[in-house]
């Protein structure tokens, strides 16, 4: 439903924002006649630039369906902000002429210019901020007895890899990179390792030789998340519906050869049955075309609560009952933090536990931004991040 809510708003802008333009150069005198000549030329590449996505969405399965899928991405980086920019210093340069008394001014030009710059300034800084890696550190206390003799444990969380059209096996390289630095004893992925789909992933061999390298002294644990399943995606907004949202073999596989033991509603001890570690079905898309996944009551009650137990869920939800249930710390993704302002402002309006540590009752709840990016490929006002977790037991 998102997904087309997203369509529908997309063309609608994309119709606005070409109709100021045509405004625009109508009403300017030092471009009016280029613009009358170049008018056919301006029109056709808006239809083509407002195709490309929906291309990417709407064909079957082909190498072009995921060219126009990476490309219209790249695309949606630049509209984002050039779209909203072009109307308001339109409005403010008409409001201004109107104030002066003029049909035209070179102002109304100028705010193509206005707008085109700094929107294209903007997409090329989050394109590279968005490969750029940063490494976060936090402290936590658990109160565990039977765990004392551990004294300690370092976890790496990370999440949101969203291994797709858009990303690249170099920065996948360098975040194992800086990972396997932390010299972790624990590693947990919070989901969204893919981002839709499989097909669209260049040089899989080397993105999963990589992740395959990732070394923890207890292992590497992971949940898949809401993207981790095959569906078409507009803007990073899913338009084929739950009950067609399945996990494909090549993506298993994939997670096989990475080395990740999947947690789906599953519960294990490691350290010598010192700490319990728990994963989570994702909680709209569990992967098999369902919304089925066990309650945190159900999932946790054949654990043993003299040990901490530590939580794995992609999204960012059901504290309350994972408390309740008898957690001690659940390691989440998905929110990216935002990924791109206003995000980074909003996500916290809509969501009380967005990013970062915060502590409820005997439980703390971790969420980490994550490191890649979906829709846009582009990170304004956040960092791609691994968070390392340094536990104490008492």
């Amino acid at each position: 439903m998102l997904g087309k809510i997203f369509l529908v708003v997309y063309l609608i802008a994309q119709v606005g924002v070409s109709l100021v333009t045509e405004y625009v150069w109508d009403n300017n005198e030092p471009i009016k006649k280029i613009g009358r000549k170049t008018r056919a030329i301006r029109i056709f590449i808006y239809a083509i630039l407002a195709i490309i996505p929906m291309l990417g969405a709407y064909l079957p399965r082909s190498p072009f369906k995921y060219w126009c899928l990476g490309a219209g991405n790249v695309w949606f980086a630049f509209f984002m902000y050039y779209a909203p920019a072009v109307l308001i210093f339109c409005l403010i340069a008409v409001i201004i002429a109107k104030a002066r008394k003029k049909k035209r001014s070179r102002l109304i030009g100028f705010s193509l210019f206005a707008a085109f710059i700094p929107a294209l300034i903007l997409s090329v800084y989050g394109l590279y901020h968005a490969q750029q890696i940063k490494v976060t550190n936090e402290q936590i206390t658990i109160e565990a007895p039977n765990a004392q003799e551990l004294n300690d444990m370092r976890i790496v969380l990370i999440a949101d890899l969203h291994l797709s059209v858009n990303s690249t096996p170099e920065m996948t390289e360098r975040m194992v990179d800086l990972v396997n630095e932390q010299n972790p004893d624990l590693i947990l992925v919070a989901g969204d390792i893919f981002t839709s789909n499989y097909m669209g992933l260049r040089e899989p061999d080397r993105y999963s030789d990589a992740l395959s390298n990732m070394h923890a002294t207890y292992g590497v644990y992971a949940v898949c998340g809401n993207h981790d399943v095959d569906e078409n995606l507009f803007g990073g907004f899913s338009v084929s519906p739950i009950s067609e949202a399945f996990r494909t073999d090549e993506m298993s596989g994939f997670l096989d050869r990475c080395g990740f033991t999947i947690l789906d509603d599953e519960a294990l001890t490691i350290a010598d049955g010192a700490v319990t570690v728990v994963g989570r079905l994702d909680e709209r898309k569990p992967g098999d075309g369902t919304s089925d996944r066990l309650t945190p009551e159900e999932l946790l009650s054949g654990c043993d609560h003299n040990t901490p137990i530590l939580v794995i869920e992609h999204e960012p939800v059901e504290f309350d009952e994972l408390n309740a249930a008898g957690t001690d710390a659940v390691f989440c993704g998905h929110t990216h933090n935002g990924q791109v302002f206003p995000g980074n402002i909003l996500i916290h309006l809509f969501n009380e536990y967005a990013y970062g540590v915060e502590h409820i009752d005997d439980m703390d709840i971790i969420v980490t931004a994550g490191v890649g990016y979906y829709g846009p490929p582009i990170r304004i006002g956040t960092d791609g991040e691994i968070m390392v977790i340094d536990v104490s037991f008492e």
